[in-house]
């Protein structure tokens, strides 16, 4: 159902298009705002890590550097897209969608504020989890379709590396859908009402820790981007491409970085409740969920994303498989029977 100003705005229209306009508009907007944040978290990005290693970063474009973005956007745009000789021209084009598409298709399913949803499905885990997998596709194809070794051997190391920690963030969620008994997204943040100690990370501690760290691992940053490493294997799978055909790719690593940091606020630290909810001596404003508790515990785990960048190393390949593997699957089987076990005996924030 659309809301009541919308169906007197678009009252015009016949029922079923009113639904088709109003939604179609809250898409394109959400499209258009986390291209946005994307942007300017390529900025932050250098700010942050300049600030770390005692340097001033962009600052020459606009005031401040805000601009630097849409500079580097330009700067893409006008740069010719070179296409190998003997790549498959239609897969070579295909792949960047197919690594962006998924992770744009993902926020439908977003609870943003309470109540609003563009799409509230029931089986709205599922559907991040069978889109966030697809995001493999798009960078086999990539490496595949070049006929390059390099950027083949690029490829093959990320497919095995996002299947590895893709299995581990499964799990993690199994833990999560115990806890809240539903796979809608809406009613996970629903269940950990009651302020900052209802918060699943406290009772799934160790799911919380695994579901981030293989979300760095998914995404292929820093310090498990050994994919892209420069010195070992020439930048990777992109090796090939160019201009707007490589900025794609680019901007489904950063897109990828805001959804895993939404996806960790609304299943571990409650979306947009409030940490302070049922606290009396705070203000009321504080107390009552909304969007910008969402939007801070965004901007937390992405200046983590960036924090672990400047600090950590990279990672040997059999480092980081060994990890997602021997460690990282094992700690989740247990804790998920751990929970089995308190789920059972109605001990912690399920007991009722």
């Amino acid at each position: 159902m659309i809301p009541e100003f919308a169906a007197n705005l678009l009252s015009f229209l016949p029922e079923w298009m009113q639904a088709v306009v109003y939604y179609g508009v809250i898409a394109v907007m959400l499209f258009i705002s986390v291209i946005l944040l994307m942007a300017f978290l390529t900025l932050a990005e250098r700010r942050v890590i300049g600030s770390i290693q005692a340097r001033i970063g962009p600052n020459r474009v606009g005031p401040f550097g805000i601009l630097q973005p849409f500079a580097d956007v330009l700067k893409l745009l006008v740069k010719e897209i070179v296409i190998p000789e003997k790549s498959n021209k239609f897969l070579f084009i295909l792949a960047p969608l197919l690594a962006l598409i998924p992770a744009l298709c993902t926020w439908a399913v977003m609870p943003l504020w309470p109540g609003f949803t563009v799409a509230d499905i029931n089986a709205g885990l599922l559907y991040i989890l069978a889109l966030t997998s697809a995001g493999v596709y798009g960078v086999i194809l990539a490496g595949w379709a070049t006929n390059s070794k390099y950027a083949f051997l690029g490829a093959m190391r990320a497919a095995a590396q996002m299947v590895a920690y893709e299995i581990a963030m499964g799990f993690a969620l199994v833990g999560v859908v115990m806890a809240a008994g539903s796979l809608n997204l809406g009613e996970i943040i629903e269940a950990q009402r009651g302020g900052f100690f209802s918060f699943y990370v406290w009772w799934l501690l160790p799911l919380f820790v695994v579901y981030f760290i293989s979300g760095l691992a998914e995404t292929n940053r820093a310090p498990f981007d050994v994919v892209e490493g420069e010195s070992e294997i020439v930048a990777g799978f992109h090796v090939e491409y160019s201009g707007m055909a490589f900025a794609v790719f680019f901007v489904a690593e950063y897109v990828n970085m805001i959804l895993i940091s939404a996806l960790t606020s609304v299943f571990f630290f409650g979306g947009w409740l409030s940490p302070f909810e049922g606290w009396t001596f705070m203000p009321a404003f504080l107390q009552a969920p909304h969007f910008l508790w969402f939007f801070a515990k965004i901007s937390f785990f992405l200046f983590c994303f960036l924090w672990f960048r400047a600090t950590f190393p990279r990672y040997r390949y059999d480092q980081i498989m060994r990890l997602g593997w021997k460690i990282f699957i094992p700690v989740t089987l247990v804790w998920i029977f751990v929970e089995a076990i308190l789920v059972y005996y109605k001990i912690g924030p399920w007991a009722a």
